[in-house]
């Protein structure tokens, strides 16, 4: 229930900073248009991945006259695209957009230092600007507008701005604001929460808060951020502990973070995922796939020098897999004596496979290698002749100084060859799309 009750923050106990998010304005798409001499607010233009995992095609990007006369969404399907003569549908090209994030990076870098400047996906990035803004204009808006006129002429992006008191609030400036400003640009302070944020309803509409929560909040009687900003913190939290305080937080823009902050994860992992370009219901198949992610993984952590002692394993099923079993799949771990040797990693997740899966149809793989400890040696054990471990040991570091040398696709095991094998067509691409450079 909502508490009633008046409640007030004091701001005046919170910094208040200048911080810039910028949005690289539907940036696939707009690299293609860029390339192909159109304007990426006037063209209608697709990017398609036509990878076989994406069921004959899926919509990555599109323009904003796309989205506005064809209704096209960022996970249309090939399918449900309207018939329109003037629609140019680009393959994408990963590497492209790495190089274009890196250019507009390099932008910004001209108007804040590197410590000040979190790159934030590969369309987005943080600037906090709150001691250099004096520097480029009498106003942040009028140095937003400098890094969006300078941005366009020199690679042709448009950028949405985002500015506020915190990066949450300068988050919220872009996508509730900005996106929909004639000017692409929003201003959010303080004193703005109660009249821009409040009367938001539809509560998934507000960055962090997806589906799920939002089911929650309603159970709650949360139905608006205002109800959220005046429940009792005590009370929310022993509901919904840190995620609690971390979304009254979310209701009143207080956010400290320190962009300059090194974070250093407790737990480190290594892991790989992927989406099969079918669904796989033969062992054999489903088996193969699996060892060439033990190997590319196992390579990975052998380059950190690094060893594991927890390994974990998920089967997500396919489509009708999931209806049928009411379930999508299951995420299985063990403890292992450390070790990185690729034969032994091999084997524990084939191992962890035949135990929990039942002849499911499945469709994603993913595996996870914690419990890290330092690379000080080869363990040896009492089953094993020492001689098969160091020999197995320096094939392992015979193969990951080729692969380094000339590319993970210069020496490759026989099984990626095999029905089933994804490894060689996935070497190609970058996280999970074509990086190809031509559009012929």
């Amino acid at each position: 229930m909502v508490n009633k009750q008046k409640i007030e923050y004091n701001y005046t106990q919170e910094e208040r900073r200048v911080i810039f998010m910028i949005d690289s304005k539907s940036f696939y798409a707009s690299v293609e248009c860029v390339e192909r001499n159109y304007n990426p607010l006037k063209a209608l233009l697709v990017v398609m991945s036509e990878q076989e995992n994406t069921n004959g095609g899926l919509v990555l990007a599109s323009s904003p006259m796309a989205k506005k006369k064809l209704g096209i969404s960022n996970v249309t399907r090939q399918r449900d695209i309207p018939v329109c003569n003037e629609l140019v549908i680009a393959i994408p090209r990963m590497n492209l957009y790495i190089q274009e994030n890196l250019r507009i990076n390099n932008i910004y870098r001209q108007y804040t230092d590197d410590a000040h400047l979190l790159p934030y996906s590969v369309d987005e990035s943080i600037l906090d600007m709150t001691h250099s803004w004096r520097l480029f204009g009498k106003t942040p808006e009028e140095v937003a507008f400098k890094i969006q006129k300078q941005v366009r002429a020199e690679t042709g992006i448009y950028l949405t701005v985002g500015i506020g008191d915190s990066p949450v609030l300068a988050k919220l400036a872009l996508d509730i604001e900005a996106k929909h400003a004639k000017n692409l640009t929003g201003i959010w302070h303080y004193e703005d929460v109660s009249r821009k944020l409040w009367p938001i309803t539809k509560l998934t509409d507000v960055w962090s808060i997806g589906a799920r929560t939002a089911r929650k909040l309603n159970l709650m009687g949360i139905h608006s951020m205002y109800d959220l900003s005046h429940q009792d913190p005590y009370l929310f939290r022993s509901k919904l502990g840190l995620m609690g305080e971390q979304l009254l937080a979310l209701s009143w823009g207080i956010d400290r973070s320190d962009l300059t902050e090194t974070i250093r994860p407790k737990n480190k992992s290594y892991s790989n995922s992927q989406v099969l370009p079918r669904d796989y219901s033969q062992r054999a198949e489903i088996e193969i796939v699996i060892r060439e992610m033990a190997d590319q993984v196992a390579t990975r952590i052998r380059a950190h020098q690094k060893q594991a002692c927890l390994v974990s394993l998920f089967i997500g099923y396919s489509f009708s897999e999931s209806e049928k079993r009411e379930s999508h799949g299951f995420r299985k771990q063990c403890r292992i004596s450390p070790t990185n040797d690729t034969n032994t990693l091999m084997t524990v997740m084939i191992n962890l496979f035949r135990k929990y899966w039942r002849g499911e149809i499945i469709r994603h793989i993913g595996i996870d290698y914690g419990g890290l400890v330092d690379d000080t040696g080869v363990q040896l054990n009492l089953f094993e002749q020492p001689e098969h471990i160091l020999k197995t040991n320096k094939i392992d570091q015979v193969v990951d100084e080729i692969r380094q040398r000339f590319g993970t696709t210069a020496l490759m095991r026989a099984m990626s060859k095999e029905v089933g094998g994804t490894a060689i067509n996935r070497a190609s691409l970058v996280g999970g799309h074509n990086g190809g450079n031509s559009y012929d």
